[in-house]
């Protein structure tokens, strides 16, 4: 592929992590290691301390992201938004393919979010404890790589959206990520800190579902959020050295955000994501491009 320099336009990655705060990543001073992949990939970037998240959840989220709108611009505002886009707005991929881009979208077909893409694919993104363990972003790998190897190998640049589901519910990371943050004893009838999520009326059933039966400790489930986190991560680096080993990596911006993050035992809104708190509004933001972007900074 050209070089940058040839005057071709970059690549465009975005890597739309659904459900992702900020504070629990390394990258943002998190005590677990949860990002050490994205941490080494980020000094050679930019990485954003305080971007916010403009509306929740997922729809108008992303819809924020690819539009760079509020809602009150996309007038986007519910998860199962009906109809499209507000007339007259344009996403990005929309106005990538206007300026001679292929555009490809994994992970995210028919939401209004994301339309103007030339192609979708799908991926297994969810999960539940009688299926087992949850290779959510391998199984994303499994088809975005060999797209990302047909796209590098046209003459025109392209642009693309990955959309990881790991630390969105249900958590349920592959070994040994599932133990890499918890070493205790998850159904301990002396621990009660489950209680009021089990019997949570709106969730719990949804709860019971993917966590494991006779759950106790609060701190199992948020050890499995941080381990969905760091098993993505390891999956990401995939992602990067495929790049890289196609040639391209210096040639695309890539660019690391969320469409909101998680409350995991605050404000009593159990492992999920509502309410206009920082848990769920600060997310993450790194953007690695190194014609443009200075490497090592912090804004």
């Amino acid at each position: 592929m050209a070089s940058s320099g040839s005057g071709r336009k970059p690549n465009i990655l975005v890597i739309g992590i659904d459900s992702l705060r900020a504070d629990h990543m390394s990258l943002y001073g998190y005590p677990r290691f949860t990002t050490p992949h994205m941490d080494v990939f980020a000094e050679e970037g930019a990485v954003f301390e305080n971007t916010f998240s403009p509306h929740i959840p997922t729809t108008s989220g992303y819809g924020s992201m690819l539009t760079g709108m509020d809602c009150f611009g996309t007038q986007i505002v519910a998860l199962r938004h009906q109809g499209g886009i507000r007339d007259g707005v344009k996403t990005l991929a929309e106005i990538c393919g206007e300026a001679g881009y292929n555009t490809t979208c994994v992970g995210f077909g028919g939401n209004p979010a994301s339309r103007g893409f030339d192609k979708y694919l799908e991926f297994a993104g969810w999960g539940s404890w009688n299926e087992g363990r949850s290779p959510k972003a391998e199984n994303l790998n499994a088809v975005a790589i060999p797209e990302l190897e047909r796209l590098a190998g046209d003459d025109k640049p392209f642009m693309m959206l990955l959309r990881h589901m790991d630390p969105h519910a249900p958590y349920l990371p592959p070994a040994p990520y599932e133990r890499a943050f918890y070493h205790g004893n998850e159904c301990d009838p002396a621990n009660k800190s489950m209680e009021p999520v089990m019997t949570f009326k709106p969730f719990c059933d949804f709860f019971a579902s993917w966590m494991p039966p006779g759950i106790a400790d609060k701190e199992y489930v948020i050890a499995q959020y941080d381990g969905a986190i760091a098993y993505m991560d390891a999956s990401i680096q995939a992602i990067f050295t495929a790049l890289e080993s196609m040639g391209i990596l210096d040639e695309t911006i890539v660019v690391i955000n969320s469409d909101h993050g998680e409350t995991l035992y605050d404000h009593e809104c159990w492992f999920d994501h509502h309410g206009m708190y920082d848990c769920t509004l600060h997310v993450p933001l790194v953007i690695r491009y190194p014609a443009k972007v200075p490497a090592g900074v912090r804004l």
